[in-house]
């Protein structure tokens, strides 16, 4: 009989989805010949629910390597919303269940970040045989180095900031750009060094609007003439830090804020007097062909999902330590995200290069 393996990808897309899911098919058939099946689910676990799935072939694997996006398509569909009977009245954790069982599935390879996760731990403790993969330009899953998607992403926000240091210049502007980052500032930390900011702002380090002007003030007293922050779109000050989610998000709305950036750049001009302007590369960062470290990395990560589903080894998911690729158990991970610790080395090689942390 042959292994039937299905894989969705969900969440937002990154690059380095479809290398993952190349490097997994083809490891699969390496390992199993004509003794395997590929099972490609439409649109993430929406796809699952609503029982959208079809067999694979082994031309549709080729080509895709260096494509951004996924083949399979992805939706979100958030984890707190999985045990939710909703007006449509369909048990969504019963629901993709059947569609496991109605697909013939020995197992399933979830493509995601920590939503994906989450639901996959879920599915796991229901009895399905689960592997999980990390994807996410945030770099933010947990008990893995790196997720694939994330060095593309540094390159792409890199070269918005080298861009706008021609621009900046020219015009002697600050210029604030808005990174993506909600909860973890690793993307904006790593493209910030990168690409020589001035100024970065992590969601895990609380600003203070005054140092950072005082930066600014400091970097003109000296001779320059503009200034580039790097700023995580999830930030917040220090008079933030202590309130909770919807306290902040009232606070902002009673002041008409849109985004922290926007707030940023117009207490920069009032405290300082220089002209300052907000640049939001935003999905730009999440497209495209992913780069040659991201396209290696998937493939790690999914020759290894392969080797696991050949010794039947599921309830966990693919992660890089110390260099090297092993896995972790989804119980440990799922629902834990990974965030730029105090003592993060780039934080301390930020500082070294007088880099304001705000």
């Amino acid at each position: 009989m042959k292994k039937r393996v299905g894989i969705l990808t969900s969440g937002g897309d990154c690059p380095g989805l479809n290398a993952t899911i190349r490097g997994a098919a083809k490891a699969l058939y390496q390992r199993f010949g004509n003794d395997v099946e590929i099972i490609g689910i439409a649109n993430g676990y929406a796809g699952l629910i609503a029982g959208e799935w079809r067999v694979m072939e082994p031309h549709e694997f080729s080509g895709i390597l260096t494509v951004g996006g996924t083949i399979l398509g992805t939706k979100r569909t958030p984890f707190k919303m999985m045990k939710v009977v909703e007006e449509d009245k369909v048990d969504k954790v019963a629901a993709m269940k059947k569609t496991y069982k109605d697909a013939r599935l020995d197992c399933l390879l979830c493509l995601g970040g920590n939503g994906t996760h989450k639901t996959a731990n879920l599915l796991s403790e229901e009895g399905l045989n689960i592997i999980g993969l990390p994807k996410t330009i945030d770099n933010d899953i947990y008990g893995t180095d790196v997720t694939f998607g994330f060095h593309t992403a540094v390159d792409i926000a890199t070269e918005v900031i080298d861009r706008i240091h021609t621009t900046a210049s020219s015009h002697r502007r600050c210029m604030v750009i808005e990174l993506m980052g909600n909860k973890a500032g690793w993307l904006t930390l790593y493209s910030g060094i990168a690409g020589g900011a001035d100024i970065i702002l992590i969601p895990e380090l609380p600003y203070n609007i005054e140092n950072v002007c005082a930066a600014i003030q400091k970097r003109s007293e000296q001779g320059k003439t503009f200034s580039i922050l790097a700023v995580a779109e999830g930030v917040y000050d220090v008079t933030e830090a202590g309130m909770k989610k919807k306290e902040r998000a009232a606070r902002r709305a009673e002041r008409g804020e849109v985004t922290a950036t926007n707030r940023i750049a117009h207490q920069i001009e009032q405290m300082t007097g220089f002209e300052t302007r907000v640049c939001v590369p935003g999905h730009m960062q999440r497209g495209g062909s992913p780069s040659a470290y991201d396209r290696v990395l998937a493939t790690e990560f999914g020759t290894h999902a392969a080797k696991l589903v050949e010794a039947d080894h599921y309830g966990v998911a693919v992660a890089m330590k110390n260099n090297i690729v092993t896995e972790n158990p989804l119980k440990d991970i799922a629902g834990k995200t990974k965030l730029v610790p105090e003592t993060c080395d780039m934080l301390t090689v930020a500082r070294r290069m007088g880099v304001s942390l705000g």
